[in-house]
């Protein structure tokens, strides 16, 4: 397989300078993947052209050469300044407007400052959302809008409902999602897990942690503490 996807690559870029051709990409594209509908081709890294496409989680990407004799469904990554050029584009397409979050449905986080502002669809049972929350537990100065988002356990959605219910919520939710605590509050107050699983859903979250920074870009999945400094700190 490497082999071949080697020479894929070696006979793209040979083509690079060739036009591409845009119908004829669109055509083999949503033939061999299934019937997807591509949205737009444009020139990407490495001469290939990048092939965007709606899917269930959001806009996705595929690469292919001037005239889709080969696609490329793997990521691009830049060694030299270790980026991954595919999920930086990703996070662009699928971008999400912060300012139009409804905030007041999200347990507010707030250490220091405040500064460093970011959202979250989390589930206090999900592995890597715990993992993330120890990595959260090293960032200062940060406010984070967690919309509780209980997908892996919904027999367990009560508890994001107790933690809404709570006296303190941000202290409830990292009880049961970092130290594993459940709540005790009852829940017996009006509570938004229903609409953030719904809105959720609407923005394509398929899994979690998703992330939504400030500037509307959205990470799929955890990152650590250097990575995630990088983000939040990024100037717009």
């Amino acid at each position: 397989m490497l082999r071949a996807m080697t020479t894929g690559v070696l006979l793209a870029l040979a083509a690079a300078n060739a036009a591409a051709d845009e119908a004829q990409i669109r055509r083999v594209i949503e033939e061999k993947l299934g019937g997807v509908k591509v949205e737009g081709v444009q020139p990407g890294p490495l001469g290939l052209y990048e092939v965007r496409f709606r899917s269930s989680g959001g806009t996705r990407i595929v690469y292919t050469d001037a005239n889709a004799t080969f696609i490329f469904l793997g990521k691009v990554y830049d060694t030299a300044n270790d980026r991954d050029l595919t999920e930086d584009r990703l996070r662009k397409l699928n971008a999400i407007k912060f300012d139009a979050l409804p905030l007041e449905q999200a347990v507010k986080i707030q250490r220091g400052s405040g500064k460093r502002v970011m959202a979250m669809f989390s589930d206090p049972y999900c592995p890597a959302c715990r993992q993330f929350e120890q990595t959260l537990q090293k960032v200062d100065d940060i406010t984070i809008y967690v919309f509780m988002f209980p997908v892996i356990h919904p027999e367990l959605s009560e508890q994001s409902k107790q933690v809404w219910c709570s006296p303190d919520r941000a202290k409830a939710w990292l009880d049961v999602a970092l130290r594993g605590k459940p709540p005790t509050a009852k829940a017996d107050c009006a509570d938004p897990v229903a609409k953030n699983l719904q809105l959720g859903r609407s923005l394509g979250v398929n899994s979690t942690p998703t992330l939504v920074l400030a500037n509307g870009e959205r990470v799929t999945g955890g990152l650590n503490r250097a990575d995630l400094l990088d983000l939040l700190d990024a100037k717009p």
